[in-house]
């Protein structure tokens, strides 16, 4: 498959959807994060997230034991009128709200702007 195609096959997926509109309101999240803001397993997120990064539209940054994700840098002007699109979704999508409300909260937990509580820890607590 070509980079374009690719492109357009990871925007298939409603799962990524809602991460690239998290994503573009928030700036860099942990994948821990993620997991509960969408309410999916890790394993799951970490997948979509891969293939969002491989298509170009995410890039990440390992700090200690999480991984942030974040919109890519270096966009393409396809790119950012594809998210711009993602955007435009948001008034039909209820699980758009619902996913930001439960991210407002998690990132909330957050210390000097980084994730500080690891998944398990977050569970434990919670």
């Amino acid at each position: 498959m070509d980079a374009h195609g690719e492109l357009f096959q990871a925007l298939a997926d409603p799962t990524r959807l809602r991460l690239l509109n998290l994503l573009s309101q928030t700036g860099p999240v942990c994948v821990c994060e993620f997991v509960d803001a969408l309410q999916l397993p890790q394993y799951a997120v970490s997948r979509h997230l891969r293939v969002l990064a491989a298509a170009g539209l995410l890039d990440s940054e390992r700090r200690g034991k999480w991984v942030y994700y974040g919109i890519a840098r270096k966009l393409k002007p396809y790119h950012r009128a594809l998210l711009r699109a993602v955007a435009e979704l948001h008034d039909e999508r209820q699980d758009f709200a619902a996913d930001e409300r439960r991210a407002a909260r998690r990132l909330k937990l957050r210390r000097n702007g980084w994730c500080c509580i690891g998944l398990d820890q977050h569970r434990e607590a919670g």
